[in-house]
């Protein structure tokens, strides 16, 4: 999307008939920072009329050019955030979503724009951003509780179901397509089909809960972002992706996410969710995390090289696979 007058009055336009507005003026269309999947851009309006009167602060969340093949569509993670906010979940309202690609080049949604800071290395490092580190764990612990009180039903038929068995197969099959290989993932693939539980639960889960994706104002988190990787599976998945040593941000004294200690989150979800995290399921979905994060960070590498969507961060973002291969091998390395 480009930000010219010809795209502001188009938005202009959708805007003022999905809100009712008399007219409507576009302020600001400004692409934001992040959002490495998906583009998220700050959309500053003034309504005169209808259901959302006078000046508005939103977001625009939109295609990127190259797609991930595990992302959701924009009107699947927009139906997704519906879903969030009847189940009283912390995440922005959805507002609107917009399917025609001649509006803005690509399918996108309006959502609310909620306060605070998501930036990883200052939510994890600045003391006076999160004064109360253990709060900020019982409060995102309370929240992830919520998202996984929601169970498979027909709204959100459109899931896939990502067991730890589907997981292996999937990933498998993914390395199984690339040209050269890559032993430790294999190997961290093999520990983890040798290891899988023997039953699971299955939940709504968010898939990229952890630090960098959700939002911190006053100290208390105000709301969590990025649902495109949603699917039902196993509730544990999401905190062993929280704790994973690549979510710190160099914090790796607190494994919550660079943030706080364990038992600061643990027991506050244990309490709220009402289902046990044992020590070794924690190391297994810990695997499974660092797993998968090599996968997606290889698929970034290939956006970048493909010359579909140049970028120096999905460039650097293939970089981190030797970090992510050594942390395989030093949470397998005293079991078989």
């Amino acid at each position: 999307m480009t930000n010219d007058e010809s795209t502001r009055g188009r938005l202009a336009q959708f805007i003022a008939h999905a809100s009712g507005a008399d007219s409507t003026e576009v302020d600001l269309l400004e692409r934001m920072s992040g959002g490495a999947v998906q583009q998220n851009w700050a959309l500053d309006v003034r309504n005169v009329g209808g259901h959302f009167p006078g000046a508005q602060r939103w977001v625009l969340r939109m295609d990127a050019p190259a797609a991930v093949d595990e992302s959701l569509t924009r009107s699947q993670e927009f139906r997704v955030l519906q879903v969030m906010h009847g189940a009283g979940v912390l995440a922005p309202r959805p507002l609107w979503i917009c399917e025609d690609t001649s509006v803005a080049g690509a399918a996108f949604f309006i959502m609310e724009r909620l306060a605070g800071v998501a930036a990883g290395h200052r939510v994890a490092r600045d003391a006076q951003l999160v004064p109360d580190r253990a709060r900020l764990a019982r409060e995102l612990a309370v929240n992830l509780a919520r998202i996984h009180s929601v169970k498979p039903h027909a709204a959100l038929d459109f899931l896939d179901t990502a067991l730890a068995r589907d997981n292996i197969s999937h990933y498998r099959a993914y390395l199984d397509t690339l040209s050269e290989p890559h032993p430790v993932l294999e190997w961290g693939l093999r520990w983890c089909e040798r290891n899988a539980p023997a039953a699971e639960e299955t939940t709504f889960i968010h898939r990229d809960y952890r630090t960098g994706n959700y939002l911190v104002e006053g100290g208390s988190l105000s709301g969590v972002l990025d649902w495109e990787f949603a699917a039902f599976g196993n509730p544990l998945e999401d905190v062993g992706w929280l704790f994973a040593k690549c979510w710190r941000f160099g914090q790796h004294r607190f494994p919550v996410g660079g943030v706080a200690e364990a038992r600061d989150f643990l027991h506050q979800y244990e309490e709220q969710a009402g289902r046990a995290v044992d020590a070794f399921a924690l190391r297994y979905w810990q695997v499974m995390a660092h797993v998968r994060w090599a996968a997606i960070a290889l698929q970034q590498r290939e956006r970048h090289r493909s010359g579909v969507e140049p970028s120096l961060e999905l460039a650097l973002t293939g970089h981190l696979l030797s970090d992510l291969e050594q942390e395989i091998l030093v949470l397998t390395g005293d079991t078989e």
